[in-house]
């Protein structure tokens, strides 16, 4: 299960494999200003720091510039991490505005906290837990 962390406050919202750095904070109860969801506006923009992506849609040069795909911009809304990643917002932190999706989101990362606690302590290698464990 990918996860981002948000670069300085340290949140970490995991993800299903998959899905979009966007939909992930969302379904987590997080928010930030975003535009048209769908890779044309390039209002969702931040640096990722830590971490790979790639982009499940084509994205236009328009929107992200080969120089910007080279220092690790990610369009938030397009970008699917090939694994953990860390990414820091351009100018704004990001809100929570579901209490609720957020207690969820924490309960994944107890849980696949306290799996791969148990694969370490078995000596087991650590298997992928689905979202509705």
């Amino acid at each position: 299960m990918p996860t981002v962390t948000i670069h300085p406050t340290g949140e970490v919202i995991y993800l299903q494999p998959g899905q979009t750095v966007l939909s992930g904070l969302y379904q987590a109860g997080f928010a930030y200003t975003v535009g048209c969801r769908r890779g044309g506006c390039a209002i969702c923009k931040v640096d990722c720091r830590a971490g790979d992506f790639t982009y499940c849609r084509p994205v236009a040069d328009t929107v992200i510039s080969d120089a910007e795909q080279a220092d690790g911009t990610c369009l938030t809304c397009r970008a699917v991490p090939e694994g953990d990643i860390t990414i820091e917002l351009r100018g704004e932190d990001v809100r929570l505005v579901n209490r609720f999706l957020h207690q969820i989101n924490d309960k994944a990362r107890q849980r696949a906290e306290a799996h791969a606690a148990a694969n370490s302590a078995a000596g087991t290698p650590e298997k992928e837990q689905s979202w509705e464990s």
